[in-house]
């Protein structure tokens, strides 16, 4: 019967120097004894594993954990029969308390099939359990920060890998005409992989021609713009695009997408326009879903959470920052691409000119 092997071992000695063991070592006599000798003789055996991830070479690859999720556990009994469901789908909302109401209207069209995450800008987490519903929900509390900086945070793609669709949503949607289990169907038919609910046409603030909602349509993924907003017609905002107000991704985008957040740019503007650059073909895979609609209620609640400066009311410093962000965010990516077109050797290589200037926003 032969025996299993142990391979790619390193040995130490005690004194720092590394050496590479080379041959392969069977679990026989012979194993144990080479065991006690490099004891005695002041050599441990190591495992090192090359392609575990980044600081686990040192682990067996069958221990290491690279995933979690946001599934409460208990603190007793057995771990295997701790979950009696697994959703499948996760929302997420930033909230202040003042909309709770409108939080409470909004949870109540989303399944037993989807986990609830709260992350709350206010400070106020308790209160909340007035609703039966937040009593199972997670809650995270940072004074002052908006949905993207708690996404870059808490919503690493090997936190929510087990959820096929993430919600990232902001607190003031009005959902009355919004189911998420239909909406779930249309973006699988339509094999959507960054989605959102179209917009009512009443909405506050309604920019894009793209998010409007198309009454003869169950999804639409072009549009036309404004003279002069869209180069090409397979671009944002005229196709491949999303607003960042209620995305919705698929597993396999959102890991593409928190990678593309920046660590410091905490509003998101200008996001929207390089979604597609996590899609292929982002014009067939990018759209907004018309048959399940939202209405956005426009409340002014994160610009009440800046600080008045220099005789600028708050809200005016964070619309401020807010289009400072989408000029920085614009320059990093195409200085980025450059840099890597230059690095395999197409210096001359035409970027797509796709973005619309910050000025045009009011």
């Amino acid at each position: 019967m032969s025996q299993p092997k142990l391979k790619n071992l390193m040995l130490h000695k005690r004194s720092g120097n590394l050496r590479q063991f080379s041959g392969s070592v069977s679990p026989n006599q012979n194993t144990t004894c080479l065991s006690i000798c490099a004891e005695n003789s002041t050599l441990t055996w190591t495992i090192f594993v090359p392609t575990n991830p980044r600081g686990t070479e040192r682990l067996p690859p069958a221990i290491i954990a690279s995933e979690s999720d946001f599934y409460p556990r208990r603190l007793y009994g057995r771990p295997s029969e701790d979950l009696t469901s697994k959703p499948k789908y996760l929302v997420t909302f930033t909230v202040g308390y003042n909309q709770k109401d409108n939080i409470d209207q909004a949870v109540k069209k989303f399944s037993d099939n989807f986990t609830i995450l709260l992350f709350h800008y206010d400070g106020r987490t308790t209160e909340w359990d007035e609703f039966e519903w937040s009593k199972q929900a997670i809650h995270i509390s940072v004074q002052k920060q908006t949905k993207w900086w708690y996404a870059k945070r808490f919503l690493h793609p090997d936190i929510v890998a087990p959820y096929d669709y993430i919600f990232i949503w902001d607190e003031d949607l009005g959902v009355e005409n919004f189911d998420a289990e239909e909406y779930i169907k249309l973006v699988k038919k339509h094999k959507l992989e960054i989605s959102q609910p179209g917009l009512d046409p009443d909405s506050k603030g309604l920019t894009w021609q793209m998010t409007k909602r198309q009454e003869d349509h169950e999804v639409h993924k072009e549009t036309e713009e404004k003279p002069g907003w869209c180069t090409y017609p397979h671009l944002p905002p005229c196709a491949a695009f999303v607003e960042i107000m209620a995305p919705v991704f698929s597993r396999d985008a959102w890991r593409c997408v928190w990678h593309l957040i920046q660590n410091d740019l905490v509003h998101g503007w200008g996001l929207d326009f390089a979604l597609r650059k996590c899609i292929e073909p982002a014009y067939e895979r990018i759209g907004v879903v018309d048959a399940q609609w939202i209405v956005h209620q426009g409340v002014p609640s994160l610009g009440n959470q800046g600080n008045e400066e220099n005789g600028k009311e708050p809200w005016k410093g964070v619309r401020e920052r807010c289009k400072n962000e989408w000029k920085m965010f614009q320059d990093r990516l195409l200085n980025a691409e450059k840099d890597y077109y230059k690095s395999v050797g197409f210096e001359n290589m035409v970027h797509e000119a796709n973005w619309v200037t910050v000025d045009r926003i009011q």
